[in-house]
């Protein structure tokens, strides 16, 4: 039975990840999962800490990504649906695990919402999350130019799984990254 345990999490963060971006994008998407939990009536330390270790290999494999996730997961004591979960948000990019809960889908779609969140929250004046609000972000997620990176058809693709519109998940991703944006750094 696996039991969340965050302090674990953290530091299975930090050996694998030194880099203080891939950090805070972790932190985004854990405050993200946590969010969208509690507004389900999920599991929030588990979707959290799903969130936090989503790219527990990147830094060390990043051509090679979610290709060595199994075995540190598995090596720290995660069980096989959280390791599944993990893997489902790269469906399409770098795995054919393809999101179908509800959890792994939540994920494959605020993942990378939360780049361009973050993307746009340092655009702002405030360079904050807390006073961005959906209408802003949504135009620069009409702005292909814009955080170019961020791929928006999986977000549109993630919305579609989750059976929620854009401006939902824009709200979600919002709001859980503002819970804990000083932790984010955003």
């Amino acid at each position: 039975m696996f039991s969340p345990d965050r302090e674990r999490a953290l530091a299975l963060l930090h050996k694998h990840n030194q880099s203080q971006s891939l950090r805070s994008h972790a932190l985004a998407v854990e405050a993200t999962m946590r969010h969208i939990a509690w507004q389900w009536g999920e599991n929030e330390d588990y979707w959290a800490e799903v969130g936090l270790l989503h790219d527990v290999d990147y830094e060390e494999y990043p051509e090679e990504h979610l290709k060595h996730t199994p075995e540190i997961l598995q090596s720290a004591g995660y069980d096989e649906e959280f390791i599944r979960a993990v893997l489902a948000h790269g469906w399409g990019i770098c795995t054919d695990v393809k999101p179908e809960k509800r959890m792994e889908k939540a994920l494959y779609a605020a993942d990378e919402l939360c780049g361009l969140v973050t993307a746009a929250a340092y655009m702002r004046p405030s360079r904050s999350v807390v006073d961005l609000e959906v209408p802003s972000l949504k135009k620069k997620f009409k702005d292909k130019k814009f955080a170019a990176g961020v791929d928006r058809q999986i977000i549109q693709q993630g919305c579609e799984l989750l059976d929620i519109t854009l401006e939902e998940l824009m709200q979600l991703v919002i709001d859980g990254m503002r819970q804990n944006h000083e932790e984010i750094g955003v």
